[in-house]
């Protein structure tokens, strides 16, 4: 671990068609703007997070930072927000309990990821290409997750 800087040894993950397949649950996007936050929960997993969660404690132990860092729905009011951010932390904890998540970010949609984590020179694994142009450090894209943690 000599000569590997400590700031760049995180890796945060994007939900939203990143590890939950949202865009998968039927009715999603008329759900979202009548102001329901249900198909966040609904979500299925969009890779194996048995194999994920145990590659990511793995990691841990190893010193790195695991973090979410996510968006909220576009156009969201305060109370709106808060109910997707629920949902997603929900969601984390059914799919994903046995992971420490150093942070979790669940913010304003279009927010620069970027400026909102601690970790911003860390990896990101994210399906908008323009959060992935803008990142400070590594970003893949959502395929082949698992393939790339397990070379870390």
């Amino acid at each position: 671990m000599e000569g590997i800087n400590r700031k760049k040894m995180a890796i945060y993950f994007d939900m939203d068609g990143t590890i939950a397949d949202l865009y998968g649950v039927e009715g999603w996007l008329r759900e979202l703007r009548s102001g329901n936050p249900a198909p966040y929960g609904a979500a299925k997993p969009l890779l194996n997070l048995q194999i994920l969660a145990r590659r990511l404690n793995f990691l841990t132990k190893l010193g790195w930072k695991i973090g979410i860092v996510s968006w909220t729905a576009k156009n969201s009011t305060r109370e709106y927000s808060q109910k997707v951010e629920a949902e997603k932390r929900k969601w984390l904890r059914k799919h994903l309990s046995s992971v420490e998540f150093t942070e979790i970010v669940i913010a304003e949609y279009g927010t620069p990821k970027e400026e909102i984590v601690n970790y911003p020179e860390g990896i990101l694994f994210d399906d908008e290409e323009n959060n992935r142009n803008n990142w400070k450090g590594k970003a893949f894209d959502e395929k082949n997750i698992l393939e790339i943690l397990k070379s870390l």
